[in-house]
């Protein structure tokens, strides 16, 4: 029996292998089946088996095991089962380590799902691991802009502002503060600059992951790696002692928006005064400081003016009562957010940002630049007061006669009492400026003599500027009285409040319509709907059969139709057989209802609000529509994930038209993929809108496009090396530019770089080479682009032109290139899915 037993035990190994064997075999056999049925959920479990079983099959296995991952993740994702997605592409991930494709996978599932800075980790792990991996690329530059915002780059580059927050640390520290705490920390300098200045306890606090993890080392790379206590949260969430021992001396923040409050500097400082600083220093007392708390900044001044200014204007006023003939129904008011803000429920920043000496077209300002409020950051009751404190009116001469399109806000920030910064439009400084738009006047023209008037408070943690009004100046008004009226009868006051005009807009005047400031850019946007117009009404005049069954001129003469001498021309024609145009472009769009006018059309709208849902029928009613001609697609649709489908099961489009171009000034996701399903649901003669695209861009030199996108080596930061850290965040395009303002020397003409067709795909290229002429001397920095989206061969769309509500966008070179009057430059262009890349052949 001993002898029998040490056979068996022998012989088990070679057993256990085949067994192994088999049972790999068959999952294998078991996955490819379920595969088939599209069972993926099955298929994984089964790949999963297998490869813990069988390690070695990996290279062979990989690919479907990746198709399996990513179906059976989508299914899980449609049925909300996120930890279950997140616990497949972890055991993925055990598996396959280094894997790209899987890493990026991972990264869009967290995107969508709004964990940036988590996608951004897997992103940045799949370009690492391939560098030349387009889909990641493309998904870490747009993720990186969410990260990282681009002001970062700016302040870094921002010598003088690192130089005078450095002279007001070194000051206070200097001075007997020992102990300080960097709010905010950013990539960690303030706090570099404390313990430079010899203070021996520094802590920093860092709610960004990323941006925590760049500060780490960043404080790493300068050896202060155990001298700067680094915590990953928010101020407010700091306990003592559990992660400070101890009360500071010292705060130092920026924190601070270019509306001032709007990153939360008022709840931050309360919160540090209630539990994190050291008491304030009495006043008037010649004391050290060791002993007391302060904070810098010190306290900051806000200043307003009311301006005019067109590129305002028409992105938060619509100034059109008609478009393309489709008449914009009074009993509709659109409002931009800035306005609806003021009503809404929920917390909506009621400003905008410009940087105004780059706004095109320039501003005027109306009146002098008025004191609106001081803040002290060092005094706790007046914090806490800001909050619950009336709002303080404001009555401001009008100097200059003009529209009154604005209030636009700055301010000083007072680090201490010998340091300060501006963000005034008038210096050379990093910051934007603060822009309330005037909206719901009657009348918005002001002279000399007329006063503005306004409401000043902080509310939700936002400066608020709010009851914007004008006084005319033919009543007599004393503006040293805080708007009371100097008016000698009952009859006087009465004609005073008449030529108040307010912005609070009377009830029962009309369905409110908000839309975001690039959706009113695009309604103001004529030329737009123009085009649209003429080239809809030749596609329709093409396929319809009987010139006769239509009254309508195509060249835009009279383009409406007459529904009513159509219907009874061809009623069998306009009742059973109207042809079908959907419109699947972003936001608000009444390009359906200019359809409409052209023809026996069945429009649908895929707008989603139900506001603008409203607003549109509103319209459509206000032009005589008969009520079926316009349908909203989405509500026709069990799936709202498949929007590009047959109109009926039977019938296919006339016109399908697409977003190409991004207001940013890229190009658009997905859209060939869109493009490549529309061709198959149009009809014979159909059109896709635009049919196709050209690009265009130019060489250029640009030293702010250089100091916007990455930091310049160690000077502006005042020898600290963070340069390497922050520019792993760098994209190599800049987007939302206005090239009429961007300072820059252009050194070569415009140049055709790449042309898109989504109507005949096999003209496109993905990769070509153009030669460029420079036709001045000078160091080629950035190429900006723009685009030409062509409607037809006669009609398109310049989105660089001035009434374009697109903005552009700019390729930056990593290294300038120095070239002559008559020198040659190749370029590179590459396209993939929405990303175009374009490289310098040297």
């Amino acid at each position: 029996m001993p002898n029998s037993n040490a056979k068996s035990h022998r012989g088990h190994p070679g057993g256990q292998e085949a067994g192994r064997r088999e049972l790999v075999s068959r999952s294998l056999q078991s996955a490819q089946h379920c595969l088939e049925n599209q069972d993926f959920g099955t298929a994984y479990a089964h790949y999963l088996l297998v490869l813990n079983l069988a390690p070695e099959l990996k290279n062979d296995v990989r690919e479907t095991f990746q198709f399996t991952l990513f179906k059976w993740a989508e299914e899980l994702a449609s049925l909300a089962r996120i930890q279950d997605l997140f616990n497949c592409y972890e055991q993925a991930l055990e598996l396959f380590p280094n894997d790209e494709i899987i890493c990026n996978s991972m990264g869009e599932h967290l995107f969508r799902m709004g964990f940036r800075d988590e996608a951004a980790g897997y992103f940045h792990k799949a370009l690492k691991l391939n560098p030349d991996f387009a889909d990641a690329k493309e998904n870490f530059y747009r993720v990186a802009n969410w990260l990282v915002e681009r002001w970062h780059f700016i302040m870094l580059n921002d010598t003088n502002r690192n130089l005078i927050y450095q002279k007001a640390i070194q000051k206070v520290v200097r001075s007997g503060c020992r102990t300080v705490l960097d709010i905010g920390a950013g990539t960690g300098i303030l706090s570099m600059f404390a313990k430079k200045a010899g203070a021996p306890c520094v802590y920093a606090c860092e709610l960004s992951k990323t941006m925590y993890e760049v500060a780490c080392d960043v404080v790493a790379a300068n050896n202060m790696e155990g001298e700067i206590k680094l915590l990953h949260m928010k101020s407010l969430d700091i306990e003592i002692p559990k992660h400070i021992p101890e009360r500071v001396s010292l705060v130092v923040t920026e924190t601070v928006d270019a509306g001032l409050f709007g990153e939360g500097i008022v709840e931050s400082l309360i919160h540090a005064w209630e539990h994190l600083l050291l008491q304030p220093k009495p006043k008037n007392q010649d004391i050290g400081t060791e002993d007391y708390g302060q904070v810098i900044p010190a306290g900051a001044i806000v200043f307003g003016m009311a301006v005019e200014c067109k590129e305002i204007r028409r992105h938060h006023r619509v100034g059109v009562q008609e478009v393309a003939c489709v008449h914009l129904a009074e009993t509709v008011e659109f409002c931009s957010p800035t306005r609806a803000s003021v009503n809404s429920e929920e917390t909506i920043e009621p400003y905008t940002t410009e940087k105004l000496s780059r706004v095109p077209g320039g501003y005027m300002p109306l009146t002098e630049p008025f004191q609106a409020m001081t803040v002290d950051f060092n005094n706790l009751e007046e914090l806490k007061s800001l909050a619950t404190r009336k709002p303080c009116k404001f009555s401001v001469p009008v100097t200059q006669g003009g529209i009154l399109d604005a209030i636009v806000v700055w301010f000083v920030l007072q680090l201490d009492d010998e340091h300060s910064l501006s963000t005034s439009p008038s210096e050379e400084t990093c910051w934007e400026q603060a822009v309330y738009p005037v909206q719901g006047l009657p009348d918005y023209s002001v002279k000399p003599g007329d006063t503005v008037m306004m409401e000043v408070c902080c509310q939700d943690c936002y400066l608020r500027i709010q009851k914007i009004s004008v006084l005319t100046s033919e009543y007599g008004m004393d503006i040293e009285r805080e708007n009371t009226l100097a008016l000698g009868n009952e009859a006087e006051l009465c004609s005073a409040l008449a030529s108040l005009q307010t912005t609070s807009t009377p009830d029962g005047m009309g369905q409110e319509c908000m839309l975001e400031s690039t959706e009113i850019a695009l309604l103001n946007n004529v030329p737009y709907h123009e085009c649209f117009n003429a080239a809809i009404g030749k596609v329709l005049s093409s396929l319809i059969p009987t010139r006769e069954s239509l009254s309508m001129d195509i060249d835009g003469h009279d383009r409406e139709m007459n529904f009513e001498k159509s219907q009874n021309k061809n009623s069998s024609y306009t009742t059973h057989d109207p042809l079908y145009v959907l419109d699947v472009s972003e936001g608000f769009s009444i390009l359906p209802i200019i359809a409409g006018k052209l023809g026996p059309v069945k429009a649908y709208s895929s707008v989603e609000k139900e506001q603008h849902q409203i607003a549109l029928n509103i319209i459509s009613e206000a032009n005589h529509f008969p009520k079926e001609t316009l349908e909203f697609w989405l509500s026709h649709l069990e799936d709202e994930s498949v929007v590009l489908q047959r109109p009926k099961s039977d019938k296919l489009w006339s016109i399908i038209i697409l977003d190409v171009i991004e207001t940013s000034g890229l190009i658009q996701q997905e859209v060939m993929e869109k493009a490549a399903i529309s061709r198959c649901l149009l009809h014979s003669g159909g059109k896709i809108f635009p049919q196709y695209v050209v690009m265009y861009g130019m060489l250029v030199e640009s030293q702010s496009l250089v100091l916007e996108s990455a930091v310049q080596g160690t000077e502006p930061t005042l020898g600290f090396n963070i340069a390497p850290f922050i520019n792993q965040f760098k994209v190599p395009v800049r987007v939302f530019l206005d090239l009429s303002t961007l300072p820059c020397v252009p050194l070569s003409k415009p140049a055709e770089l790449l042309r898109l067709d989504l109507m005949n795909p096999y003209l496109n290229s993905s990769n070509r080479e153009i030669k460029v002429q420079v036709c001045k001397s000078g160091e080629v920095t950035a190429i900006p682009f723009w685009y030409h989206i062509h409607l037809d061969e006669d009609i398109y769309l310049d989105t660089s032109s001035d009434s374009s509500h697109w903005k552009q966008a700019a390729v930056v070179l990593d290294k300038p290139i120095q070239v002559q009057l008559g020198d040659e430059l190749v370029l590179n262009i590459q396209h993939y899915k929405s990303n175009v890349s374009i490289t310098v052949k040297q």
